[in-house]
């Protein structure tokens, strides 16, 4: 191994690290959140979108770091509790790499659909707008409908764009 791969793989065993830390966090609150209703971590959800929003726009990504274990850990109830999928926690670290602005590569069937629910979720509490792109209107349509219960259970609308939409249909698609 060269020294720049060798480099590179010190960076990326660090950043794992750090993302293990944060699933140790995230599941720390599993047990709590078993006993919590489905009222009460929608309200937990809420409380934080209000928290979050009333916020002056350069603390809110601060906000969000600190929300989430929180807000991962409720969306990994709610996931396993509307559609019986469970976040592995391979999952919610995806989900930490989609929440830094980066790529997380993911094979098919590893779950990337529901690994993208909890950054979604997190990065919506600001009421900034999250935008999931995916490469065709029949996979976007499946996948944003598939993952609606999540999205519903934590507050968080939906809109699903398709090519032959009209311009009205799609301005408030993006709302």
């Amino acid at each position: 191994m060269g020294l720049l791969d060798r480099a590179l793989n010190i960076g990326e065993s660090k950043r794992f690290k750090e993302y293990e830390k944060r699933v140790a966090r995230i599941s720390a609150y599993e047990a709590e959140l078993e006993h919590e209703s489905d009222d009460g971590l929608r309200a937990r959800m809420d409380a934080l979108r209000e928290q979050t929003r009333e916020l002056p726009e350069e603390r809110i990504d601060g906000a969000l770091a600190d929300a989430l274990p929180e807000v991962f850990a409720i969306v990994r109830e709610v996931g396993r509790r509307t559609m019986n999928m469970r976040h592995f926690d391979v999952q919610l670290i995806g989900g930490m790499v989609l929440d830094s602005g980066a790529i997380a590569e993911m094979k098919t069937g590893e779950g990337k659909t529901l690994t993208a629910t909890s950054a979604v979720v997190l990065n919506s509490l600001a009421g900034r707008g999250v935008h999931v792109v995916t490469v065709n209107d029949y996979l976007a349509k499946r996948d944003a409908e598939w993952m609606l219960p999540i999205y519903d259970a934590c507050g968080v609308t939906v809109g699903i764009l398709q090519s032959d939409m009209h311009p009205e249909d799609k301005i408030a698609a993006y709302r």
